[in-house]
C-alpha cells in the first residue's frame, strides 16, 4: 500500500510540474532575475546557508538581492507579505518571521528578507520598496508558480536511491532534477560530485563544502568563545537532520558528552531549558552547543554558570571563482549559458 501511495504522490508531483512546463504563461514573472535554491528531499539539505552564501556573492558584486521565503513554522501568519529585514534592521520577531528567515535577517547586512506564501507579491514589494535587482528563493524548486532564471538544486547520493513520500523522503521523483540549471553536491571530491550530478541528469555541477566556525554566545553581541579541543560538549539540535550537526561537532575535535534532539522548528519552553541544563551537567559537560537555526529559538535560554553557544555552519561552493562567474553572468544576462 505504501508503495502505491508513493507512486501516486510522485505521479501527482510530475503532473503538476508538467502542467506549468507545457504553458510557461501559467507562471508569474518578476521584473528582476530570480535564483531558486531548492532540493528534492524533505528538509535538512542545507538550503538556507547556501542562500546566505549566494546573497553575499551578489552583494559583493554590487547587486541588491532580496530573499523571498515561505516562513515555515511561523506562529503568526498574516495575509500578504511580512518584511523580516529591510536590509538595515530586523523588523519582525520569531513568531511572525519563522526561525530560518530570522536567522538570515540577523546574519546578512544590506539584504531585505521577506516572508509570504505568494512570493511573486513578495518580489514585487522588494523591487518597489527596496530596489531589489535580483531575487533569491529559499526552498524554491517546487514553487513553480513563480518563474525563475536560475534553478540551483542541492542533491545527494541518497536522493538517487530514495523514493517519493510516503515510502521515502522525496517531494518529487529523482528524474525531476534534470530541469535544474546546476547541481550543488556535498561531496569530498569533484569526481564524486560529477557522478551524482550525472545520476540526476544535470550537466553542470558544483561541489558544496561544509565547515563549522567558532562558537558564539546566544544573546547580546553574539561574542565568540573559545572551546578547547577535546572539551566535553553537550549537543542540542531541533533540525531536520541532527546527525549531520553532531558529525560536524565531532569532526571539530570536541568530545560529545551527550545529544538531545527535538523535532524540526521545535519551540523551546522552560521545561526544555531545565532538561537541557540537567542532562548537560549530569554528563559533565563544559559547554552546550547548538545550531544557528536553533539559536533564534533559544535566545532566552539561561543555564546559569553553564555556557551555551551556537556553532555557525560555514558553506562554500567550489570551484568558487567559476561558480561566481557563471552565476553573475546568468543574473546579468538570463539567457546566457556561459560557463
Amino acid at each position: 500500500m505504501i508503495g502505491a501511495l508513493s507512486a501516486l504522490y510522485g505521479a501527482a508531483a510530475a503532473w503538476r510540474r508538467a502542467w506549468y512546463t507545457r504553458e510557461p504563461s501559467r507562471q508569474r514573472r518578476l521584473d528582476r532575475p530570480v535564483i531558486s535554491v531548492g532540493n528534492l528531499r524533505v528538509g535538512g539539505s542545507g538550503k538556507t546557508p547556501i542562500v546566505e552564501y549566494i546573497a553575499r556573492i551578489l552583494v559583493a558584486a554590487g547587486e541588491r538581492p532580496a530573499i523571498l521565503t515561505r516562513g515555515y513554522a511561523r506562529k503568526i501568519v498574516r495575509d500578504g507579505v511580512t518584511v523580516v529585514s529591510d536590509g538595515s534592521h530586523v523588523v519582525a520577531d520569531l513568531d511572525s518571521a519563522g526561525d530560518e528567515p530570522l536567522m538570515l535577517a540577523r546574519g546578512l547586512s544590506g539584504v531585505p528578507v521577506l516572508v509570504g506564501a505568494d512570493r511573486y507579491l513578495s518580489g514585487r514589494l522588494a523591487e518597489r520598496r527596496f530596489g531589489a535587482t535580483v531575487h533569491l528563493l529559499d526552498d524554491g524548486f517546487q514553487h513553480l508558480q513563480l518563474a525563475r532564471d536560475i534553478d540551483l538544486l542541492l542533491v545527494s547520493e541518497e536522493d538517487l536511491q530514495d523514493r517519493p513520500l510516503p515510502a521515502g523522503r522525496l517531494r518529487e521523483h529523482p528524474s525531476a532534477a534534470a530541469v535544474a540549471d546546476a547541481a550543488l553536491v556535498t561531496a569530498g571530491y569533484d569526481s564524486a560530485a560529477e557522478r551524482i550530478a550525472r545520476g540526476c541528469g544535470i550537466d553542470r555541477v558544483f561541489r558544496v563544502t561544509r565547515a563549522i566556525g567558532a562558537p558564539r554566545t546566544l544573546s547580546g553581541a553574539r561574542d565568540t568563545i573559545v572551546v578547547p579541543p577535546a572539551s566535553r560538549v553537550f549537543v542540542v539540535a531541533a533540525i531536520a537532520r541532527p546527525d549531520r550537526f553532531v558529525a560536524d561537532v565531532e569532526a571539530a575535535g570536541w568530545e560529545i558528552s551527550g545529544v538531545l534532539s527535538f523535532r524540526d522548528h521545535h519551540r523551546f519552553d522552560a521545561r526544555d531549558v531545565a532538561r537541557i541544563g540537567a542532562e548537560a551537567r549530569a554528563k559533565g559537560s563544559a559547554v552546550v552547543l547548538t545550531t544557528e537555526k536553533d539559536a533564534v529559538r533559544l535566545v532566552a535560554c539561561n543555564l546559569g554558570d553553564l555556557p551555551i553557544a551556537s556553532v555557525p555552519l560555514v558553506v562554500g561552493v567550489e570551484p568558487a571563482d567559476r561558480f561566481r562567474e557563471w552565476l553573475l553572468a546568468r543574473v546579468r544576462n538570463p539567457q546566457s549559458a556561459l560557463e
